[in-house]
Formats: structure tokens, sequence, C-alpha cells
């Protein structure tokens, strides 16, 4: 009987994170997640990690939790990110540095670690987050966007540099979720958005999930160093 996949996700106290938990745990997978607080529930199967995806000593003692109790890692979703929607000129030069350090640097240190567990098997894959709001410019959203922009380039290069240990790199760019990440966004705003997609609806956690299960598989072994935009930017 084949051992369960061992998932890895970012940023799983809540949302889509939170999602992800209970749809690879109901798939069969064993799943460890983290996020910079305790959580308040549990599931047969997830093992949740206090730490700060931005903090080297953090990450580097999640993994050594994984490789320690399972001896490999199948799958990276690296979810945890954060977003502050407002006008570049009124956004404090700290905000702009928690953006890019936790949705750029995290990711970079997650992705790093997994590579050096996952190349020792010869097999792993990693799905990284971007938005929309890169391929649409969308204004307020100048240091959010750049930073996941940023995470694109990045996995579009580390895909090469881990394609010959069998290592799939990827991106999924949501539109907006119904999230606390957009629950501060005015209505008019959203609606602006999902008016300017080819599919005018708000996105759902199903539609990221439909997207990341295309990566992981194994049958997508050539698939490496794409971008998937959700809802037809």
């Amino acid at each position: 009987m084949k051992d369960p996949e061992v998932v890895l996700i970012t940023g799983t106290s809540r949302g889509i994170g939170r999602f992800l938990v209970d749809y690879f745990i109901k798939k069969g997978a064993t799943v460890n997640g983290c996020s910079r607080k305790k959580i308040e529930w549990s599931l047969p199967g997830y093992k949740h990690h206090v730490a700060d995806v931005t903090n080297e000593t953090h990450v580097k003692a999640l993994f050594s939790s994984i490789k320690k109790q399972h001896g490999r890692l199948d799958v990276t979703i690296n979810n945890a990110g954060i977003a502050s929607m407002n006008h570049f000129l009124l956004m404090p030069s700290k905000t702009a540095t928690e953006i890019i350090e936790t949705n750029l640097l995290g990711t970079f240190l997650v992705s790093r670690e997994s590579g050096k567990l996952m190349k020792k098997h010869h097999y792993g894959r990693i799905v990284n987050f971007s938005t929309i709001a890169v391929p649409m410019l969308i204004e307020g959203e100048a240091i959010y966007a750049a930073s996941k922009s940023a995470v694109v380039t990045f996995t579009k290069i580390i895909a090469r540099e881990l394609s010959e240990f069998g290592i799939t790199c990827n991106v999924v760019g949501p539109t907006p979720i119904e999230t606390d990440l957009i629950r501060g966004v005015p209505p008019e705003k959203i609606n602006r958005v999902v008016s300017k997609l080819a599919i005018k609806r708000i996105g759902r956690f199903k539609d990221i999930a439909n997207v990341i299960d295309f990566f992981i598989k194994p049958e997508s072994d050539y698939i490496t160093g794409q971008v998937i935009y959700l809802g037809g930017v």
C-alpha cells in the first residue's frame, strides 16, 4: 500500500490555507501546516507548527520536524501572504516591508528548504501564490502586486534550478476570494475587479484547489515554471 502523500501548507490558521488543510486530509494526505500563532482546532492527520515564514530559524525548525517525522516531503504550498490595499503615497514603509518579507522572503525560505528535502528523493511539487493584481495592475495594490510579481519571477527561475531533481515549481494566481484578506475592501472595488474578468464572479476555494491538483499530480511532471491566473484575466 502506498504511503500517504506528505504535504506542507503555510498560513493554515484561516482562509485558503485552512480550506486546503481540510481538502488534502480528505484526500488521504498527511498534512503539516504553520502560522505565526497557535490555532484552536485540530484534525486527525494534521500537525500544526507555530512558525513565522520570514524567520529563517523558524523555517529550519519546521523542516527539521517534518524530516524527523516523515523523512520526506512531497508537496509544498506557499499560501502564507499578507496584503494592504491603499494608495502607495499613503503606505508606511513598515507595512511595505512586512508585505515583501511575508510574500517573497517567506516563499523563498520555505521553497529553499523544501527543495533541499525533496531532492533527496528526486521528487517534489512546489506551488506558490501570486494574484490577478499582477497582470491587471490594480491601483492601490502596488506593493502587494510587486511582491507577488517577484514570486512569479522567483518561481520561474527555481523551476529551472530544481528540474534536475524531479521537482516542479508553479504558480496559481487567484481572483479575490471571500477571505479575511479582502473583507476590509469596499464591495465596489471588488465588483470593479470582477467586472473586468472573463468569468464575472468572485473566486471560490475549490477553484484554487483545482489548479493545485493539476500542478501536483504525478502526471504533471512535464509542467513547471508556469502561472495559471483564475477568472480569465
